[in-house]
């Protein structure tokens, strides 16, 4: 055992959930960029030489706090068709939760581009693992038949999913809905992908 993973290993699951709930809350208030350690430390009444030996900083901090709030893992959906795992995907995150993860992620979106740790620590901490599950699940999708393995919508599910979250409200001034996303996953993603 390392150096590093004994010390990580004095915060308990309980305690690391409070924390994270608490950055995420800290950051529905006053965004990534006005986001400070000493304000995280004094919200979860934690030391900053605590949140920095733990996370090295507030990148890796916001970001493995996001991730863990995610509502459900794609690792764990499996419903035995693509269709069923889209809308399972869906069902599990109310219109509330949509809307206020939606608004979370459009002004992630926005600071990501100043920030380079924080680009780097989206893409390496929640982009690539959930791709890469994505992609299984996409593959379990071929194996079944459900999808062509040459077809070229494959590459783009996520930025047909993203891209309709994020245009729900630029272009409809409305948020996403379970309701709009279950059709836009029937009417744009599985015609795509031919299913």
């Amino acid at each position: 055992m390392t150096e590093a993973t004994a010390r990580r290993s004095r915060i308990t699951p309980e305690r690391e959930s409070e924390l994270y709930t608490s950055v995420v809350g800290l950051l529905r208030e006053v965004g990534y960029d006005a986001l400070t350690m000493d304000a995280v430390a004094a919200r979860t009444r934690s030391s900053k030489a605590t949140l920095y030996r733990q996370w090295g900083g507030k990148a890796e901090l916001v970001v493995k706090a996001l991730r863990h709030q995610k509502p459900v893992r794609l690792a764990d959906v499996d419903t035995g068709s693509l269709r069923g795992d889209f809308h399972e995907l869906v069902r599990c995150q109310d219109d509330d939760q949509v809307e206020q993860h939606s608004e979370l992620m459009r002004g992630m979106a926005m600071a990501v581009h100043g920030n380079p740790d924080l680009l780097q620590a989206f893409r390496e901490l929640l982009i690539e693992p959930e791709l890469g599950e994505l992609r299984r699940m996409l593959h379990r999708a071929v194996e079944r038949g459900e999808v062509r393995p040459d077809n070229p919508a494959c590459e783009y599910v996520v930025h047909m999913l993203i891209g309709a979250i994020g245009a729900r409200t630029l272009i409809d001034g409305l948020p996403p809905t379970q309701d709009f996303l279950r059709s836009y996953i029937d009417a744009v993603v599985l015609p795509a992908l031919g299913v």
